[in-house]
């Protein structure tokens, strides 16, 4: 006989839905937000005027891409952790091609058809470049990065670090560090502390957004799990905590109501003014940055930021 729960097999993302809502409070972990709806949405969140960190970071690895290989070694083999279409990439990919003939390039990430994307794009750019895509989700599972030859550059650019709670960010860098071979590196993006209209703006822009792409989680839920959420329902709430130097984004519902999820066999009463708490995103300082790579087994080595002081490319060596 199966068991009431069985349906939570039904989907991938059954059970850390049927998980996350039936905690106190409830919650929904960020990765669910970029299926194919998602991902496009935020897509166009990085283009809003409000939203600094993709174009700050592309402006600093367009900047600083030669200093960075270099500092980074010899003989570099190139492993992407959340690749996605390796848009970024491209920039860092030229300045090591202009140091060696050749190179290796891993691009690790969930989506398969962002892979073949970024296998396309960058088949066509770099004929000296052997693309080995690795389809896996590196939170849980890492690839093994040691038996690959060369010096190993791992990059883990974006600001998809202060997604992590401290704890989790610090346990994640442990087991990449595992991973890795002494000499080996890390480039790590990290969204730095700024001032709070900055932050409020770039998670709350004029256009809706962001609101639309935090809805989504719901609609995902609606597509995949035959969920009958009201999505105008929630109103998105973001703001900035600065006692724990973090954004936070929530969905609030705006009225007493009873969702059904078809696939999970049951309801979920939420009150008015009740959120589901579905990222954060840490920002740090140098301090910060410090204290998490020293405890991660990882030595500052070197970083890189825009005038402003609003982000860092940080290069860490095992």
């Amino acid at each position: 006989m199966a068991s009431k729960n069985s349906a939570v097999l039904v989907s991938p993302i059954a059970e850390e839905v049927l998980t996350g809502l039936s905690s106190q409070p409830r919650r929904l972990p960020p990765k669910l937000f970029y299926d194919a709806a998602g991902s496009r949405l935020f897509d166009q969140i990085t283009e809003t005027p409000e939203y600094y960190p993709t174009r700050t970071e592309r402006a600093i690895l367009k900047k600083y891409a030669g200093a960075i290989v270099e500092q980074a070694g010899n003989n570099l083999t190139l492993v992407e952790l959340g690749a996605g279409s390796a848009s970024k990439t491209q920039v860092l990919i030229e300045a090591l091609l202009r140091r060696q003939l050749r190179a290796d390039f891993y691009p690790v990430d969930v989506s398969s058809s962002a892979l073949q994307g970024a296998l396309a794009t960058l088949n066509g750019h770099f004929p000296h470049l052997r693309i080995s895509p690795i389809v896996a989700d590196y939170t849980h599972r890492l690839p093994h990065l040691k038996s690959l030859s060369g010096r190993k550059l791992v990059l883990f650019i974006g600001s998809t670090i202060g997604n992590f709670e401290p704890e989790e960010a610090e346990q994640f860098l442990k087991s990449v560090r595992r991973s890795l071979n002494p000499g080996d590196a890390m480039l790590i993006g990290f969204d730095l502390i700024k001032n709070a209209d900055v932050l409020h703006a770039a998670y709350n822009d004029a256009q809706g957004i962001t609101a639309a792409f935090n809805k989504n989680v719901l609609a995902r839920i609606n597509r995949e799990l035959n969920g009958g959420f009201d999505v105008d329902a929630f109103a998105h709430v973001a703001f900035w905590n600065a006692r724990k130097s973090r954004i936070e984004m929530h969905l609030e519902s705006l009225y007493e109501q009873t969702v059904w999820i078809q696939d999970l066999g049951r309801s979920f009463h939420f009150t008015k003014g009740e959120r589901i708490h579905t990222e954060n995103s840490y920002k740090f300082n140098l301090h910060s940055i410090k204290q998490l790579l020293r405890r991660s087994g990882f030595t500052l080595e070197m970083s890189w930021t825009d005038p402003k002081g609003w982000f860092a490319e940080t290069l860490a060596r095992v």
